[in-house]
């Protein structure tokens, strides 16, 4: 599957070099130039580089920041929740009636020997959907995805990199008398592309690249530190010294700011897989190097898909950097920019024209300021000669006119049109919902694949869980209950995981539609008050955890009446006790009503 993989540092630095290269010759300035071009013209440094002294204003109007964050947010704002589930194992309703049992004995610590039961890996495997919810949590995951898709969206690729740290701490403990603390756990990074070379760079699929480099511009004495823990040689650390980042074609995103005094040094982490001797695969190894010296030597990561999850913008064919749509919009916002800056200017040449003074005739400096008195000297010829301003040329209203339209095609044809961006009056709201998901329709594409990237996040995320994280209990959020389940990773390593995306509504319309439908569900009944209050958009109700718990609590104590009170009655009438238990759960709940009312009690 995989050629030779070369380990020495200056073999590891040629391949990055000539990835490098080509990056370099991607479009027509390459993706490091190009990157830095684009990430201008979206904060809105859009005149950068023009001499065009203080008197003439340089306008802008950042059509480009516009279509990106209406895209961008279309793409990542709805809530994600993600479900694990075990390839080979069925899952049928017939199992659910063991899930609880087996669950309540997980929780006990009572985990059978041998290998794990359909109903043992069901529980795990919801018990682990429920736990990346957690995890993402932990990491800010909503703030790395919309770092991510920011990324995408200026140089064309988002790539995220969970990697193992050893140094997180967990608070959970391997014994009961809390003595050995477990420490360890997932780490996630959003990497720019410029600081990423694939193996393949014509294999737009990241696990089967034949290796992936990361380059890192780090202290020299922080990673003489990292070598010595790694047990490095002393002769090889001394070979750790400051080098130039220019010399590596932009390797960091950052070199540029870097200052000149700084000594740094660019390591590269070297990922590849390799064959597993043990007949199960492929498993993923690595080697971190600077130019002149290994820093650490190679290791196994313990998993077996690459750490990597890529999320193109724009794909290209036989390419495995994605394409920015900025690259292609930045004429448009150049033209619309000259066009506004040159009405503005002929506008104020129109109402505050330049002024031409004969300086043999006025030998006082003029300012220009409003009421002032201007010395002339010599008869009436003289003193029209003095002074007289420059007429400016007819500026045509057709000229506006097609700023406008420029500016309004550009949004347009970017999919950014005013249904999308709710630049509409609401007259009409379904006619708005129509034609606001007919603009959103185009954006379905650009969605899917961002959901692919989350669940080739789940999928790492799992991959680690499975073969790092040993004995320890996983912290679980259900609803407003928090709880630690016991996790014995070794019995689950050989599973395969597979991951879905489940999408809830991320718009104002659709909170609106979901609040509708429960007010109605409600009043007629059909869910409990508690059960509204679950699924209720968030933000609505301040304190909701509080008055859930409250509502839980009054629910609770209602039924310890209802059990008591029943228990009571069927003492005294047993036989009639018996026909109630042969009773629908509806007439039931009718006749415990009428005992309730009735006072037989």
């Amino acid at each position: 599957m995989f050629s030779k993989i070369k380990l020495e540092a200056a073999e590891i630095f040629d391949e990055y070099k000539k990835g490098n290269t080509f990056k370099a010759s991607i479009g027509d300035k390459g993706i490091f130039e190009q990157t830095k071009i684009n990430e201008r013209f979206f904060i809105g440094d859009q005149w950068h580089g023009v001499q065009a002294g203080n008197q003439r204003p340089l306008t802008r109007r950042n059509l480009i920041k516009r279509i990106g964050e209406y895209k961008m947010s279309a793409i990542g704002s709805a809530p994600l929740a993600v479900n694990y589930s075990a390839d080979g194992v069925p899952n049928t309703a017939d199992l659910e009636k063991e899930v609880k049992i087996v669950k309540d004995n997980i929780m006990a610590n009572q985990i059978p020997s041998g290998q794990a039961n359909p109903p043992e890996v069901a529980v795990i495997m919801q018990a682990m959907s429920e736990y990346f919810a957690t995890t993402a949590e932990r990491l800010k995951f909503d703030i790395k995805k919309e770092e991510l898709l920011r990324n995408a969206y200026i140089s064309g690729t988002g790539i995220a990199y969970t990697y193992w740290d050893s140094d997180i701490e967990t608070g959970l403990y391997v014994d009961e008398a809390r003595t050995t603390q477990i420490k360890g756990d997932i780490a996630l990074e959003v990497l720019d592309v410029e600081n990423v070379v694939f193996g393949d760079p014509n294999n737009d699929d990241v696990q089967s690249q034949p290796f992936i480099i990361i380059s890192q511009r780090l202290d020299v004495e922080a990673v003489r530190r990292e070598a010595k823990k790694n047990g490095t040689s002393k002769e090889e650390i001394e070979k750790i010294i400051p080098d130039n980042a220019n010399s590596y074609d932009n390797a960091s995103s950052g070199a540029d700011s870097e200052p000149t005094e700084s000594r740094r040094v660019t390591v590269l982490t070297k990922l590849y897989k390799k064959y597993n001797e043990e007949g199960k695969g492929y498993k993923v190894c690595g080697i971190r190097v600077t130019e002149k010296a290994i820093v650490r030597r190679e290791w196994d990561l313990k998993i077996r898909n690459y750490p990597l999850a890529k999320f193109c913008w724009e794909r290209r064919r036989g390419n495995a950097y994605g394409e920015s749509e900025i690259t292609y919009i930045i004429p448009n916002q150049i033209a619309i920019n000259r066009a506004s800056t040159s009405a503005v200017w002929a506008t104020m040449l129109k109402g505050m024209p330049k002024m031409i003074v004969n300086g043999d005739v006025v030998t006082d400096a003029v300012t220009n300021d409003p009421g002032e008195i201007i010395r002339v000297y010599g008869d009436s010829d003289s003193i029209r000669e003095a002074i007289h301003y420059v007429t400016p040329p007819d500026f045509t209203r057709s000229y506006q006119a097609l700023i406008n339209d420029l500016a309004n095609n550009t949004l347009s044809d970017s999919g950014a049109n005013d249904a999308a961006l709710g630049n509409m009056r609401p007259d009409n709201a379904a006619a708005i919902i129509q034609m606001r998901e007919a603009a959103m329709a185009p954006m379905q594409m650009y969605q899917n694949r961002f959901y692919s990237f989350i669940e080739d996040i789940a999928r790492i995320w799992a991959d680690f869980w499975l073969n790092l994280y040993g004995n320890r209990s996983l912290k679980i959020k259900d609803k407003n209950e928090t709880y630690y389940l016991p996790f014995r990773a070794e019995r689950y390593k050989n599973l395969i995981i597979t991951s879905k995306v489940d999408v809830g509504a991320s718009t104002l319309w659709s909170e609106s539609v979901v609040i509708a439908t429960l007010d109605a569900l409600l009043s007629k009944g059909l869910i409990t008050f508690e059960q509204y209050l679950e699924r209720i958009p968030k933000g609505l109700i301040p304190d909701i955890t509080g008055l859930l718990n409250e509502a839980k609590k009054t629910a609770s104590a209602e039924d310890d009446f209802k059990n008591d009170v029943l228990q009571k009655w069927a003492q005294q009438n047993p036989r009639e006790f018996e026909a109630y238990k042969a009773l629908p759960p509806e007439q039931q709940e009718e006749m415990l009503q009428q005992i309730l009312q009735g006072g037989e009690i």
